[in-house]
């Protein structure tokens, strides 16, 4: 690593962690506004939408937000762009669009193309802040495992984190993870020497997904940064959040991120299918928490075993906030990122939402700013 890299990693960690010290505790979260974007709006002849991850960086102030769009609309991509809160409802600014790249550097196919298509769906900044690292959930249809890769700035592939077997995708039984329900959240510890994995929904060996009636269980993954499995826990997931809910309905983790060595804010999206294309999205914030939690490394099937799940304690329902139903803030879209952003003028950390549109004309693509309030 040359002198310059590390000076660079040195004063990431040290932004990070000057600007992470604050939400480890977080009392409550203050709405600043919200801003949404155009269906139509193109960055680099790409069509944004599908946002479904976000990170900040501290020391260039740039913040990566990668799309989910499985290279039918464009290659798969994350965007460089900045975010600004000062007055309140974030002002987005989409730079420019980076192509992510396979290991033999050509662009990731799409399904018509055949090969590894990728679902991209969460991003980091790694701690050196030189690079990225980001999820795809794979594909169960076609036996593509889930999986979590290092890419430079650029989208050149530099390297892959090695993840358990139980996380391997069956297109033929009902073993792994669900389709669409996998790899959906990523962050790194706030001094930057771990990495957290979050399953969306529980696997199929570790029970039922969530229905209107009970909740479920995701594992929780902590590796450290040489591929070695830390620790995996069982989150509890609520159940659906109407019991009207049409088929295709769930609830899942859509993003966490790392407050502390065992602490994590973790965003649950309840989607309810209310006919046709129309969905209600149902979102709550909470802290979860692993220090009493059972160690699941190794357990290969949670079904009729005796563990501790994590706690986890609400902070915020989006559904209650005041400014719902306002011009400013007709609905709540389907949030799928979060990332803290750069401390407001009065010191405190800020808190940057970002939802998908599945690149359909009925939702949007809606940026959600937090002021975290310890």
């Amino acid at each position: 690593m040359s002198g310059r890299i590390l000076l660079l990693a040195a004063a990431f960690l040290t932004a990070a962690g000057t600007a992470s010290a604050q939400p480890n505790t977080i009392g409550s979260l203050h709405f600043l506004g919200a801003t949404t974007l155009s269906n139509y709006a193109e960055v680099d002849g790409t069509l944004v939408g599908g946002l479904s991850g976000l990170d900040y960086n501290p020391v260039t102030g740039t913040w990566a937000i990668i799309s989910d769009d499985r290279s039918d609309k464009a290659p798969a991509r994350f965007y460089l762009g900045r975010i600004d809160l000062t007055q309140g409802a974030p002002k987005v600014s989409l730079d420019r669009a980076v192509v992510l790249r396979q290991p033999d550097g050509k662009p990731f196919p799409n399904a018509k193309a055949g090969g590894e298509v990728p679902d991209p769906e969460s991003i980091r900044f790694d701690p050196s802040g030189t690079a990225l690292w980001w999820t795809s959930e794979g594909d169960r249809k076609r036996g593509l495992s889930p999986f979590i890769r290092k890419s430079e700035m650029d989208g050149a592939f530099s390297t892959a984190l090695a993840v358990p077997s139980v996380f391997t995708m069956h297109k033929d039984k009902e073993l792994g993870p669900r389709n669409n329900n996998a790899f959906e959240g990523l962050s790194f510890t706030p001094n930057g020497d771990a990495l957290w994995l979050a399953m969306e929904s529980a696997l199929y060996q570790d029970g039922p997904a969530a229905t209107v009636d009970a909740g479920a269980v995701a594992r929780f993954s902590k590796f450290d940064l040489n591929n070695k499995l830390l620790g995996q826990y069982a989150y509890p997931l609520d159940s659906i959040q109407a019991k009207t809910a049409g088929e295709g309905s769930d609830n899942g983790v859509s993003e966490i991120l790392a407050l502390d060595d065992h602490r994590l804010l973790v965003v649950e999206r309840s989607g309810v299918n209310e006919g046709g294309f129309i969905w209600t999205l149902h979102i709550r914030l909470y802290e979860a928490d692993v220090a009493d939690a059972s160690n699941l490394a190794g357990m290969e099937s949670l079904v009729g075993a005796s563990y501790r799940p994590m706690t986890k304690r609400l902070i915020l329902n989006l559904d209650t906030l005041p400014e719902l139903g306002s011009p400013g803030l007709p609905r709540i879209d389907n949030i799928e990122g979060a990332g803290f952003g750069p401390d407001l003028p009065n010191g405190h950390r800020s808190l940057v939402l970002v939802s998908d549109n599945n690149f359909n004309p009925l939702q949007v693509t809606q940026f959600l700013a937090f002021e975290v309030l310890p």
